[in-house]
């Protein structure tokens, strides 16, 4: 018996990986978080299988649902959205597991970052301009943010900020943003990215917040901040330029198959 953690990706059921989506198929157990998690995607889980929305359940009840399983030699498909690498509560479950000895795997998933760059059209690191993006959030009544990780000290560096779990405090993130970025800062919230409700709002750190309370958008949205969001003006890498000599195109070769993507020459 094995407990596959799965990431089930923003919210689109086609954004699941291939081999997350044979993994439910495969096992007689879904454990899913429901308030998150496209239902489409239980449609992949086995006839008869015992399907749990996890979402009101505590830890404890959780486990006892994955012991049970392990008791009846049943595979768990273990579904959270987006990717586990994340706010996931991935390391609490695999504890718990490693000290009782009940193996697992992990199959990631498309982030909700990605997913909102994707809304927008942007690539958050732009040549000359960012290339860091730092996914951070604010203090929640879940988990309090370690004093060593403040929004200014992330802000400090100029790279491109991904703020999780952070919209009911929008006003004071812009606020503590603008001395490091400037009012006039593209700042973007995109709302359920790939839901058939999605909605992205472009603006600036000045009017992000008006834009934000206009709309009524209090759950469940990415705040994105940096100068990448509207690279008005910047050089292009020497990825693709003609001189640039490397492995898979040497110097002059234009056109040459093999090209690598955009991160490996950067």
């Amino acid at each position: 018996m094995t407990v596959h953690f799965i990431g089930a990706g923003p919210g689109a059921a086609d954004l699941i990986t291939v081999r997350g989506r044979d993994r439910i198929a495969a096992c007689p157990v879904c454990l899913y978080a429901g308030s998150l998690v496209a239902p489409e995607i239980l449609s992949w889980c086995p006839e008869g299988a015992r399907i749990v929305d996890t979402a009101p359940l505590d830890l404890d009840a959780i486990m006892a649902e994955i012991v049970e399983a392990h008791a009846a030699g049943r595979d768990v498909a273990r579904l959270h959205s987006g990717d586990l690498s994340i706010w996931s509560a991935l390391a609490e479950q695999t504890r718990r597991l490693d000290a009782l000895g009940i193996p697992y795997t992990v199959t990631p998933g498309v982030p909700s970052f990605a997913a909102a760059a994707a809304l927008l059209r942007r690539e958050l690191t732009v040549p000359g301009l960012t290339q860091s993006v730092v996914l951070t959030r604010t203090s929640g009544r879940a988990s309090p943010m370690p004093e060593r990780e403040r929004l200014s000290a992330f802000a400090s560096t100029g790279a491109t900020l991904a703020l999780h779990l952070s919209i009911h405090v929008v006003e004071e993130a812009c606020t503590e943003l603008v001395p490091f970025y400037g009012a006039d800062c593209p700042a973007a919230v995109v709302f359920r990215a790939t839901w058939p409700d999605e909605r992205a709002l472009a603006g600036t750190l000045a009017d992000l917040p008006e834009r934000v309370r206009a709309e009524r958008i209090e759950r469940t949205a990415l705040i994105l901040v940096g100068p990448a969001l509207d690279p008005a003006d910047f050089r292009e890498s020497a990825l693709y330029a003609p001189d640039y000599d490397r492995r898979f195109r040497p110097r002059g070769a234009v056109g040459a198959a093999g090209d690598t993507p955009g991160e490996a020459a950067r």
